[in-house]
């Protein structure tokens, strides 16, 4: 499938046995818990996904996902543009315990009898590359509150202690 609509769901034992390769866009809005973490829903995803069997007859899921999204970020809370890639190197088991037989050089995906939805696989590998705090390079906000609070610091000794009023008192007594 080239330039195509993603499917929803697959069979990804079937397409590794095929050696069907899926490429194609999918809206941002697709993903909705990707969408939470996001300022819009306006960008694409471009996912490119080789399904296989390797040398040792494993079922294999190898691509990327990559696209380009907006995060908050934490310097001014204005958008910023974020690169997100997500890389597959994934070995479909279908248990548990075939997974702990596989190659360390995969990732396991267990996948029972029921197919596997495409769009919460790639989700869930876009969630796991976003930065944990999202910011420009060339943020214009102040970093720097450390000189300003020294300045202050100066003219704090030329103000008079408004205690000292205080201090009068008690040595009246």
């Amino acid at each position: 499938m080239s330039n195509a609509p993603l499917p929803k769901k697959i069979d990804p034992r079937k397409l590794a046995d095929r050696g069907v390769r899926i490429e194609g866009e999918a809206e941002i809005s697709s993903f909705p818990n990707l969408v939470t973490m996001l300022t819009d829903s306006q960008s694409t995803i471009s996912v490119d996904l080789q399904f296989d069997l390797d040398e040792l007859r494993i079922r294999t899921i190898k691509g990327n996902a990559a696209g380009t999204v907006n995060m908050t970020c934490q310097r001014c809370l204005e958008p910023v543009e974020i690169l997100v890639e997500a890389n597959f190197n994934l070995a479909v088991a279908p248990t548990e315990e075939h997974s702990k037989k596989l190659p360390k050089y995969y990732d396991p995906m267990i996948v029972g009898e029921e197919d596997l939805e495409l769009f919460a696989m790639v989700e869930e590998e876009l969630i796991l590359s976003l930065p944990i705090v999202p910011y420009h390079d060339d943020c214009s906000v102040q970093t720097s509150f450390g000189d300003e609070a020294s300045s202050n610091k100066e003219t704090d000794f030329d103000k008079p202690n408004p205690f000292s009023v205080l201090a009068s008192l008690k040595a009246d007594k």
